[in-house]
């Protein structure tokens, strides 16, 4: 073999090495490699029906994501039921108990996220609220369908600001299908609400 040869042969070698076992060499770079883990939070509610597996994006809906996040660490929605649902469209819960009161989340109204870019499609949850688009504080909804009409379109009319999402569901979507299949009726003024409760026993943070 000619030294030329074993020069080329020496460089491929080398450079085998260096591709298959030279690893990151501190956390910055490992964390480059992944942005997202540091952008999601995990949280599973689990209901009567069975556990929805949530991420939560921290990134884009910071101030959305840590209201929900204190409210289910408090354990504030241990004992709410999902009290609307309506196929096609979405499913309600957070707010109030089996007996249909409410539950006060003792927490102060926080800022629409909506123009955020993340967009009411099928299996995200977002903030319910009243017409005061800053206004929610611990109801939420997990979208059935994609529900463009709910999207932020503009902040200069109340109209505009549509729906803050601030996560998705990453498992249990077959539990949400359930859930917006069940029969409803009417309690009172309240209108969709399930004929039998479906309960939220918790909703634990995982990370």
């Amino acid at each position: 073999m000619s030294k030329i040869q074993i020069t080329i042969l020496i460089i491929i070698i080398t450079t085998v090495i260096s591709t298959f076992f030279l690893l990151p060499t501190d956390q910055k770079d490992q964390t480059e490699y992944y942005p997202e883990e540091d952008q999601m939070s995990l949280v599973t509610i689990s209901t009567s029906a069975g556990d929805i597996h949530l991420e939560l994006d921290d990134a884009n809906a910071p101030i959305t994501v840590a209201n929900f996040l204190k409210l289910a660490e408090d354990g504030y929605y241990a004992g709410t039921i999902f009290h609307r649902i309506i196929d096609g469209f979405m499913v309600q819960g957070g707010g109030l108990d089996k007996n249909m009161s409410p539950k006060p989340s003792g927490t102060d109204p926080i800022q629409n996220e909506a123009n955020n870019g993340l967009k009411n499609d099928r299996g995200t949850i977002a903030m319910a609220r009243t017409m005061d688009p800053h206004s929610a504080t611990g109801q939420f909804f997990i979208n059935h369908k994609d529900n463009d009409f709910l999207n932020f379109r503009t902040n200069q009319v109340e109209e505009g600001w549509g729906y803050a999402v601030f996560g998705k569901v990453a498992e249990g979507m077959e539990v949400v299908d359930e859930i917006a299949a069940v029969q409803t009726t009417a309690v009172s003024y309240y209108k969709d609400v399930p004929a039998e409760a479906i309960k939220i026993l918790k909703a634990e943070v995982i990370e």
